[in-house]
């Protein structure tokens, strides 16, 4: 290798170092948020996520401090024996085991020395381990399945419907129970139902609009689009209480086209401004020669500038795909909890007092997976929209 080329390199590597921070920054919170997703709540509340790559079992210093003394490995006190896993299974969470302690050991709440509930679930994690029931239970799908039927209660959905016993509001009908209110099943329906309506309204109004400034001659054409491009910087939170209170009077808060209307009137003004100047870039001489043969505005509008205009078009419905997708504040005005989003629900998935939140953990993913897909099959259009945008038309 000879200098110029060693030179050239040796710079380049604090530019890959930082990148490769900024990766990782990025990847491993990533990383733990979906090993987390697929752990046991008991796990989750007493380890970190990357405890799970080691097989090691350890007894906590909570198991050491109110169980090990009476309940050694083997040992039956009083007629329990916690080395037997048909016991600790009935043990498996923190409230479980708090109530049991409370029954066998009154001499303890009595004094009230009792474990917290912290202190609860590493008991109950350490006991999963000591009965050999940890690496059975290392990696499971209960906290997808919760979340998507909605199920809060001490055990999870699959073991409730096992034992005989439907949770109530459940049928243990699986795909039944996807239609709860509280599951992301339905909410992620219906994020379906506000976003297909709410991307493609405003693309079709957009070229129309589009077509006209860049093709045709009409008196204030240039002032219009300059205050139509000066919209674009007013919040939409300014808006909020005065189209709640129209919505109000109209009866359509709680409905789908309240929120259609919201996100078509939002997000027109982008879409005419990056699709007229999309349309404004195309060779002149092209329309010209259509006008020429016969053509009417509208046969050069169907025929010539949408299939010309798809570049655009496409990455226009990606930006305003995940915006409507990913956006809560309208959705949780407008709709609220009469047609949970997805992004409504997931908030909703912890309770006030932090209990649930493996539940999040799963529904985050459950979320990405449609904006995941629409972004790497169409992300060659992101940079061609971006370009759009910034064509002088």
């Amino acid at each position: 290798m000879n200098l110029p080329k060693l030179n050239r390199l040796l710079r380049r590597i604090p530019l890959h170092l930082v990148v490769l921070a900024l990766t990782l920054i990025w990847i491993i919170p990533t990383i733990g948020l979906l090993v987390t997703s697929f752990r046991p709540v008991e796990d989750i509340n007493t380890s970190g996520w990357w405890t799970v790559f080691s097989r090691e079992t350890k007894t906590s210093t909570a198991y050491d401090q109110w169980c090990s003394s009476c309940h050694g490995e083997g040992q039956d006190v009083a007629g329990v024996d916690l080395s037997d896993p048909a016991v600790v299974s009935e043990l498996n969470s923190a409230l479980r085991l708090l109530a049991f302690m409370r029954r066998g050991h009154p001499d303890i709440s009595q004094n009230g020395q009792m474990p917290t509930s912290q202190e609860a679930a590493d008991i109950a994690a350490t006991l999963q381990g000591l009965t050999g029931e940890e690496e059975s239970a290392r990696f499971t799908l209960d906290n997808y399945i919760d979340a998507l039927v909605g199920y809060r209660g001490l055990q999870t959905y699959t073991s409730d419907c096992a034992d005989g016993t439907p949770p109530s509001g459940f049928t243990c009908n699986f795909l039944r129970d996807l239609g709860n209110r509280r599951g992301m099943g339905r909410a992620f329906v219906n994020s379906l139902l506000v976003t297909i309506p709410a991307t493609i309204l405003p693309i079709l109004f957009a070229g129309f609009a589009a077509y006209a400034f860049a093709w045709m001659d009409f008196r204030g054409r240039q002032v219009m689009f300059a205050i139509l491009v000066a919209l674009q910087v007013v919040p939409l939170q300014m808006t909020l209480v005065p189209i709640f209170r129209i919505y109000s009077q109209l009866g359509l808060n709680g409905t789908f086209l309240g929120v259609w209307l919201f996100h078509t009137g939002f997000g027109m003004p982008y879409a005419i401004y990056l699709m007229r100047n999309f349309l404004g870039g195309l060779p002149r001489d092209l329309f010209e020669s259509a006008y020429l043969d016969g053509a009417s505005h509208w046969t050069a509008f169907v025929r010539l500038a949408m299939p010309l205009a798809m570049p655009a078009i496409a990455s226009l419905a990606i930006f305003q795909f995940l915006w409507v997708w990913n956006d809560l504040l309208v959705a949780l005005v407008f709709l609220g909890s009469s047609n949970p989003v997805v992004t409504y629900q997931i908030s909703n998935m912890v309770t006030s007092l932090g209990a649930g939140w493996q539940l999040q953990t799963a529904a985050a993913f459950i979320s990405m997976i449609l904006p995941l897909i629409v972004f790497f099959a169409f992300q060659r259009y992101f940079v061609r929209g971006m370009l759009a945008g910034a064509v002088k038309g």
